[in-house]
């Protein structure tokens, strides 16, 4: 209960109900819980009336059943998104090689190693504040990050032995960024939105450079939008990769793996 110099919660609702808040009340909760202060209270009220996004003023998401720390900046894991980690939850096993490429915070690997198996985890991203962020999620299960693009920052005997490849790569296309809610358009890193004139730009990339680096019978993953997906398996095919779509209507979540051929 806060204190009698603390606004209440209805107080805190309302504010957050007339600056556009669906869940007023659900996030009222969450600030009054997550502040140490009175003053701490206020700025994150304030950031979140100014269109910040939740995960961003509290400093972390919930993200399959874990919490996730996301930095201000840094692109803010989905709920869609566990359905990619349930798909290669399914496909990794005991000391499986796993690497989270565009990893962002770190949310998919830390996600899948948390919850499964014992694996060996690697994550990269281009974007150093992301890595700095995804450090602490990806470090506290045992794994290790890199700073660059795509593949270039990992180490070369990964390759030829990953086993599940997570690549939850940008692909919005780059006129349609502006569509974006101001939470993302405004608060995320551009790079991790952005794929380019379809949206398949990096995704096109990843998946050339993927059979060199997977281990034979390995998998990589990727989420990509219901419109995308028949051009995006063809993508993979293309590659040298067996796709096949797993799509999920309660996330409206869809999902390509692509298999390296034994």
């Amino acid at each position: 209960m806060p204190s009698p110099l603390f606004p209440s919660l209805e107080e805190i609702a309302h504010r957050l109900r007339t600056a556009g808040c669906v869940f007023a009340e659900d996030e009222a909760e969450l600030l009054l819980s997550a502040a140490p202060g009175l003053d701490e209270l206020a700025a994150m009220v304030e950031g979140r009336i100014a269109g910040r996004p939740l995960e961003h003023v509290v400093g972390w998401a919930d993200f399959a059943g874990l919490r996730v720390w996301v930095d201000s900046g840094v692109f803010v894991p989905r709920r869609r998104s566990e359905f990619l980690v349930r798909q290669a939850a399914a496909l990794a096993g005991p000391d499986t090689v796993v690497v989270d490429l565009c990893c962002g915070s770190g949310a998919l690997g830390a996600a899948l190693s948390h919850g499964g198996e014992r694996i060996e985890l690697h994550a990269a991203d281009i974007d150093p504040l992301a890595v700095r962020c995804a450090r602490r999620n990806v470090t506290a299960v045992g794994g290790r990050t890199y700073t660059g693009d795509l593949y270039e920052p990992l180490p070369t005997t990964l390759r030829g032995r990953i086993g599940v490849l997570l690549a939850n790569v940008p692909y919005v296309p780059t006129d349609e960024i502006e569509l974006l809610p101001a939470e993302a358009r405004v608060h995320e890193a551009r790079v991790a939105l952005d794929g380019g004139a379809d949206g398949l730009d990096v995704l096109r990339r990843v998946t050339a450079a993927a059979p060199g680096w997977l281990a034979p019978g390995g998998s990589l993953l990727f989420e990509t939008s219901e419109r995308q997906a028949p051009t995006a398996v063809r993508i993979a095919a293309t590659s040298g990769l067996e796709p096949q779509l797993a799509r999920s209507h309660e996330l409206a979540a869809t999902v390509v793996i692509g298999t390296r051929k034994e």
